[in-house]
């Protein structure tokens, strides 16, 4: 074997192998503050939906009413490539006043809620109850038979607590997806 053999790339195994290695999905989370008119919520959605991309998380809320404005706070899963795409078709967007990739902002925190619902009785009350205080999370409603939790924190903090829940006796999870904001002094 020659050194130019070594040195050369191999063949591909298929005439359509164009050599692309598969790239690995992340997910971003990209805040969006947008005008609050009527159809926006419906294109952003829209963008998603045709170019084939999936929402996981989605929280919209008028923001500020006197200027009009609502902040669309999305999740979503893609390569590095796809997810710039979306960052830049959402920049596109005429209602669009500002559109920022949490995910990649040393300065972004990201929240998300959820209401717990657990069966228990005897001594799995108490040990639903000190999972619960273990993870910070609130009784907001209590029965003989069971307790809803409140809990915020981290997506991955809240996927923790439902898995421990769940061997216990979970019932039902409401989520209210993520939400997200900039540390510091300075408003979007």
């Amino acid at each position: 074997m020659s050194v130019r053999d070594k040195i050369a790339p191999e063949a591909p195994a298929s005439a359509y192998d164009m050599g692309h290695a598969a790239e690995i999905e992340h997910l971003a989370t990209f805040a969006v503050l947008v005008d609050n008119e009527p159809g926006v919520l419906h294109r952003v959605v829209g963008l998603f939906a045709a170019r084939g991309y999936n929402i996981e998380s989605l929280t919209v809320a008028e923001t500020d009413p006197g200027a009009r404005t609502s902040r669309i706070t999305i999740v979503t899963r893609g390569t590095p490539h796809v997810l710039s795409q979306i960052e830049a078709q959402l920049k596109k967007m005429v209602s669009a006043r500002h559109v920022q990739d949490v995910t990649r902002d040393p300065n972004g925190v990201e929240r998300e809620l959820a209401l717990v619902k657990v069966r228990v009785v005897g001594a799995q009350r108490v040990e639903a109850k000190m999972v619960a205080d273990i993870f910070r999370a609130s009784i907001v409603d209590t029965t003989t038979g069971g307790f809803i939790f409140e809990i915020t924190g981290a997506t991955s903090k809240i996927d923790k607590f439902v898995g421990l829940m769940r061997p216990l006796g979970l019932i039902e999870v409401s989520r209210t997806g993520v939400l997200s904001i900039e540390r510091g002094a300075e408003a979007v």
